[in-house]
């Protein structure tokens, strides 16, 4: 076996903890999910209700703070076509002014088709889409940080491959 391969494998540090929030905002309602600490695997944790700005940020805050999170990743709304539209637009103003009450950076992901995704997963699940708005929120919001996951592994492991040859 290569000396370089062996001395960058034995130099790996342990994977650091990682604790980020999806969000997936609507005009009625934002859903919000989290990961497990290693950052493989995000769920649903609840859904907000809108009210006010600032009712919803004292909503996420209380979620940052239990979580300990370190960074917010929100669904971003790109028309089919790859442009950014209104609700995108709405979506960029509510951010930038959450990350800047929570003190919180913030990666955007492309969040088309996660709400219908969420939908066939309860269809899949024999549960009615209409009866659980709500539940749709929250597995978008898992959609899109499990989409962000994947894409930071996926990041992680070529740098990787880059260090070892």
């Amino acid at each position: 076996m290569d000396s370089r391969r062996i001395s960058v494998i034995s130099q790996e540090q342990p994977k650091p903890f990682i604790s980020a929030l999806g969000l997936d905002f609507g005009r009625k309602r934002i859903g919000v999910a989290g990961c497990d600490r290693t950052g493989l695997i995000a769920t649903g944790i609840t859904t907000i209700e809108r009210a006010s700005f600032e009712q919803d940020v004292e909503r996420i805050r209380q979620i940052v703070n239990e979580r300990e999170v370190q960074i917010l990743v929100m669904g971003l709304p790109y028309s089919m076509d790859g442009s950014l539209g209104f609700q995108a637009r709405q979506v960029h103003k509510f951010t930038t002014r959450l990350a800047k009450a929570l003190n919180l950076p913030v990666e955007y992901m492309d969040e088309r088709l996660t709400s219908f995704q969420a939908e066939q997963l309860l269809i899949a699940e024999n549960r009615s889409p209409s009866r659980h708005k709500g539940l749709i929120d929250r597995k978008a919001a898992a959609l899109i940080l499990q989409q962000w996951l994947d894409v930071k592994r996926a990041n992680s492991r070529s740098s990787v491959a880059a260090i070892e040859y």
